[in-house]
């Protein structure tokens, strides 16, 4: 199990108050690391850590307030991580938006820029803060959540499918260039999972029961199954894989 060990990592989140994030990071302290779990409200974010470290049997989380959108806060949350815990080790980008269902050749201009800043840029920003902590160290792993709607077009989610692809783009290339220092990035790409953010796809009558029917897995994800990529791909177990984009769907879009 040692190339699984994250003891002594420090990992940061964002999106991990409930759901995937708060998932992944519940996976990530019980391997091990100290984890700075965010998103904008600090009352979740204190029940959420609460609920890893009872889970842990130990204080290995800690939740500070940040808003994506903004640079600056991004900034205030690796400055408040390195206050609480160090070097950062790990990041996932969990948080994002969708502001918009309908044609995408009809959306405004503000929503179109609401999604692409916070599923794309604020990645960007979140990567560029943290890369001389792991260039430092010589290595580290970051992954950010990109999903299935990046494979296909949609006439109600298209501009959120673009913005996906568009952090696979982001994903690849910082693979590519940060790569020589030991740097690795990955995408998660999730199918349709019981979340509150996709609740508006999946919580009606009958809709899961047609949606499982054309799952090779027969049910829609859980966010607890994404607790294991996470660690692996946080870990030394994944320490050859970079600029991928993972798909975790079931089997749904295996033949994409």
């Amino acid at each position: 199990m040692s190339m699984f060990d994250l003891t002594g990592k420090v990992a940061l989140l964002t999106g991990a108050s409930k759901g995937m994030g708060f998932e992944m990071a519940k996976g990530l302290a019980e391997n091990g690391a100290t984890v700075i779990i965010s998103s904008r409200t600090q009352e979740d974010l204190d029940v959420a850590a609460k609920a890893i470290n009872d889970a842990v049997g130990a204080q290995r989380a800690h939740g500070v307030a940040a808003n994506i959108v903004h640079e600056d806060s991004l900034q205030a949350l690796v400055d408040k991580t390195h206050e609480i815990a160090g070097p950062i080790d790990i990041v996932v980008g969990n948080a994002g938006v969708n502001p918009y269902y309908g044609p995408i050749a009809e959306i405004t201009n503000k929503a179109y820029e609401r999604t692409m800043n916070a599923n794309v840029q604020s990645n960007l920003w979140l990567a560029r803060m943290v890369a001389p902590d792991m260039a430092a160290k010589g290595g580290g792993s970051m992954m950010f959540t990109s999903s299935i709607g990046a494979f296909k077009p949609s006439d109600t989610l298209g501009t959120y499918g673009v913005s996906k692809l568009a952090l696979i783009g982001l994903v690849r290339n910082l693979a590519m260039e940060l790569g020589p220092q030991g740097i690795r990035f990955n995408a998660i790409c999730p199918g349709l999972i019981k979340t509150d953010f996709a609740r508006e796809l999946w919580d009606k009558p009958g809709i899961e029961e047609k949606y499982s029917k054309s799952i090779p897995l027969r049910r829609l994800g859980n966010p607890d199954d994404f607790a294991g990529l996470a660690v692996f791909l946080a870990s030394d177990a994944s320490k050859y894989m970079t600029g991928q984009a993972l798909t975790v769907c079931g089997g749904s879009s295996m033949w994409s």
